[in-house]
Formats: C-alpha cells, structure tokens, sequence
C-alpha cells in the first residue's frame, strides 16, 4: 500500500504545483488589483498553513487513514468551486478554502509512509517520496501551462479536481485495510505541548531545514524568470532551468545513489545539501551565459536531493507514532511559511535578481556552517 500513498503524495504536490502558472492570469482575469493579485497567489500557503498544523492533530487522534481519505475528497470538491468564481473576491476565499482542505493531506500522508518504513530504511524511503515530489515539480507546471493555453484556467483545476476525488474513492478500498495501528506502548490521545517538538534539537533542525528550502524555492521562482529575462530569454527558458533541476534531483532519488541515506548520518547530507544549494544560487547571481546556468541548476538539484530526505529522516529519529502526525504538521508549515517569506522579502526588498540569488545562497551557507558547528559540539 506505500506504492499508493506514493501516488497520493504526487498528485498533492501536482496539485499545488499545476496552480503556479495559472493563477496569476486567473486572479487578472476576474479584475483583481495587482495588490489583490497577490492575495489570491499568496493565500493558498495562508490557509495550507493552517491545514497541515491541523491534519498533525488530527492525524495522531484519528490515524493517517481517516484524515487521508478526508482531505483527498475535500480538496477535490474545493478545486470545483473555481468554476464558480466569477469575482476576484470569490476567487480569494475559494483559495483559501483549497488551501486549508489540501492542508491535511501531505502530513497525513508522510505520516502513513513514515510509520510503515523500517528503521534502517528512512532516508531511502524519503528519497523514494522526494522523487515524487520532483516529478509533481516537472510534470504540474507544464501541463497546467499546455492545457490552460487550449482551454483554460477553470478546466486544469476541474481535471485536478476529478483526479484527487478518484484517489479519495480509492483509498476507501486500498488502504482501509492497511491502517497503521499504533503500538500497545502508545498512549492513545496523548497530549504533546508545542515546545516539546522545539526542545528536540533534531526537530527544531528539521523544521529549519524545511523553512530554508521552501525559502530557496520561493525565490527561486520568483527571481528566475527576472533573470532569464535580463538575459533575453523567453518564459519556456525558465521552465527548461526549472525542469533541469528537477529531474537531478529525481535521478539522484531513484538510482542506487538512494542507499546514501541510510548510510550517512541524516546531519551530514543536510549540511551537504543545503550547501550545494546555496552555492547554486551563489553562482547562478554570478553567471550571464544561460549554458552555463543549466549546469548550475544541476547543481542546486543535487543540493534539494540531498537534503529533502535527510529532513525526513531526521523527523523520524526524533519521534514517535504516537504525534508524528503533529510533528509533519509542524513541518509541512514550514515548508508553506517558507515559500512565502521567501518570494515576500526579496520583493519587498526590491532586489534585482542577482541580489536576490546572492542573498538567499549567503543565508544557506551560512545556515549550513551553523548546522555543522553545532554538530562539531
């Protein structure tokens, strides 16, 4: 049954990721303000914030299975709505109730791969998952974009919507008989205060770890665009870099270079990879010639390879089945808080796209020096 919740986390991640070419015109479409614009883009990481703090809660009181099934079925009724936008208003406030109802879905189900993996297979299995996470990455946009030019905005989300309500259907047969059951030494509706998961040193890592990589992403697609463009490249050239990455990321998850997990401390790839990162981003502020970017995304690739999975496997270390399911909410937050803060603060800091890549790749590196200096102690 993992092989299904693989399937579930792609399409999750295919549904937030189809929506990044689309939504924009849509919002500009129905007559929304630059201002309202961004509220419209901005409020699905709002509300998903707040789905997947609440899917951890739910997801140690009710099992992964039960809040699987409802946030698949919810997410696709709430992708309906779209068709009914016919405002910008609207528009916003069906944002917000995708946004919260696609919410409990990932936590919910990072938590039925993590509770069903052996221990000695963590980082594999977090590589397995990250390769679909990858794959949502390259293949959402560019059939949101393809499908949107021949039809429109409305028609890719109701085709999103039909998938994820089939999924929901057939999690009721798939995985109803394979409930994770918790262990008798857990304590059923055990109550966890917030600041036991920010005592946890390996947690508070993680959480950390995940903010900077969403972080990375957010201006990563913000400023890319910018920078192919001072170049004099088109809009698909963005895509192509973006997709370059991507697919490094998801070979390096696949191949056997996904026995490295489990072999090395979770510590030692994160340092790695979130250096790679913030030297990809250091040298793509450096680099004019588009040929030479293409290898540089190469490089940020292996950087999101190495460290998506060692955040996985540092989160599972320091739980227990017992509020896993809170600390993937907690973590999954992040990840959506991250994207935000991350394309907000270099705009607000009206950044060219040069500066905006040698700031974000300075904080990587920096935040993977504190990583390893508190690893050296």
């Amino acid at each position: 049954m993992r092989a299904f919740v693989y399937i579930i986390v792609f399409f999750s991640f295919f549904d937030l990721f189809t929506q990044l070419p689309i939504m924009t015109p849509l919002a500009i479409s129905l007559g929304a303000t630059p201002f309202l614009t961004g509220l419209v883009v901005g409020m699905y990481s709002f509300s998903n914030t707040i789905g997947n703090i609440a899917s951890g809660f739910l997801t140690d009181r009710k099992g992964p299975y039960v809040i699987l099934l409802l946030g698949l079925l919810l997410s696709g009724s709430s992708l309906f709505l779209y068709s009914l936008a016919d405002n910008a208003w609207l528009l916003l406030f069906i944002r917000f109730v995708h946004g919260l109802t696609a919410g409990l879905i990932v936590p919910a189900a990072f938590t039925f791969l993590a509770n069903s993996v052996a221990a000695e297979k963590k980082g594999k299995g977090g590589a397995i998952s990250g390769a679909f996470v990858g794959l949502a990455a390259v293949i959402g946009p560019a059939f949101s974009g393809i499908v949107a030019s021949k039809t429109s905005e409305v028609t890719v989300l109701s085709i999103t919507a039909i998938l994820m309500i089939a999924l929901g259907l057939l999690s009721f047969f798939f995985l109803r008989s394979a409930v994770i059951r918790k262990k008798e030494t857990d304590h059923k509706g055990e109550k966890i205060s917030v600041r036991v998961f920010f005592q946890n040193l390996s947690i508070v890592k993680a959480f950390v770890g995940a903010f900077f990589l969403m972080f990375s992403q957010g201006v990563l697609a913000y400023m890319l665009p910018l920078k192919v463009a001072d170049l004099g490249q088109d809009t698909q050239t963005s895509g192509m870099l973006l997709s370059t990455f991507g697919i490094v990321a998801i070979l390096i998850f696949l191949l056997p270079t996904n026995r490295l997990f489990d072999k090395i401390k979770p510590l030692k790839t994160l340092i790695f990879g979130m250096a790679m990162m913030g030297l990809g981003l250091l040298l793509i502020s450096l680099s004019s010639n588009i040929s030479i970017i293409y290898i540089i995304m190469g490089i940020y690739g292996i950087g999101f390879a190495f460290l998506f999975p060692s955040l996985n496997s540092l989160l599972i270390e320091a739980t227990e089945n017992t509020f896993r399911g809170q600390a993937y909410g907690y973590f999954y937050a992040f990840f959506s808080i991250g994207v935000v803060v991350g394309s907000s603060v270099t705009g607000f800091l009206a950044l060219t796209a040069n500066e905006g890549f040698l700031l974000t790749g300075i904080i990587l590196l920096v935040v993977s020096m504190i990583f390893l200096y508190h690893k050296k102690r």
